[in-house]
């Protein structure tokens, strides 16, 4: 694998400049944390909150039953661990409007630091295309985000952007943590009102 020399802040911006074109489903914690920074808590997020390796297969119902938009889900890759399954069914189902972001800062930053598989031989790309996912792309540094912005626009999914970043902390942004206020915001924006 190659260096990794990404910074997580200000990575997604780079990817979505227009982030009110998409619906957005993360992860937990440091990716929600991004995600929200991104949308500005927007209403066309929902975060995943408590349900650790939930967020692609929700994204994937997202997707599934709005095929006129498009759909993101953005996790970690200890989030994408806990499910790895999930990315055989996105295969199978092959919805052309999902995009699968996975933020790998190669860390459970959430449980104390310790390092994750990726940090030492698991290769998320090599996983995402034995699941059967055809269209994938690492991107490890600043130089590879407008690779990943074309990426994303690209008119053929379902697609997997593996962004290996830097171990840090992720973007500092407080979002709207009420549950019940955040499914009935985006429940708005989904149905487009």
């Amino acid at each position: 694998m190659t260096e990794v020399t990404l910074n997580r802040v200000g990575a997604l911006p780079q990817i979505f400049p227009n982030p009110d074109d998409y619906l957005f489903v993360t992860g937990l914690a440091g990716p929600a944390r991004d995600a929200a920074h991104l949308t500005n808590d927007g209403v066309n997020m929902f975060t995943m909150a408590g349900c650790m390796g939930a967020a692609t297969t929700m994204g994937l119902g997202v997707a599934l039953s709005a095929p006129d938009r498009q759909v993101v889900v953005i996790a970690g890759d200890g989030e994408l661990m806990m499910n790895m399954g999930s990315l055989a069914t996105v295969a199978t189902e092959s919805p052309q409007n999902l995009t699968i972001v996975c933020i790998d800062n190669g860390g459970h930053g959430e449980t104390g630091g310790q390092p994750g598989h990726t940090s030492r031989r698991t290769n998320l790309a090599k996983i995402a295309d034995g699941a059967g996912i055809e269209n994938i792309l690492t991107v490890g540094s600043e130089d590879g985000l407008k690779d990943a912005a074309a990426f994303v626009k690209s008119g053929t999914g379902p697609r997997f952007l593996w962004l290996r970043v830097l171990v840090g902390e992720p973007t500092s942004f407080k979002r709207n943590m009420n549950p019940l206020e955040c499914r009935m915001r985006f429940r708005m924006a989904y149905l487009g009102a």
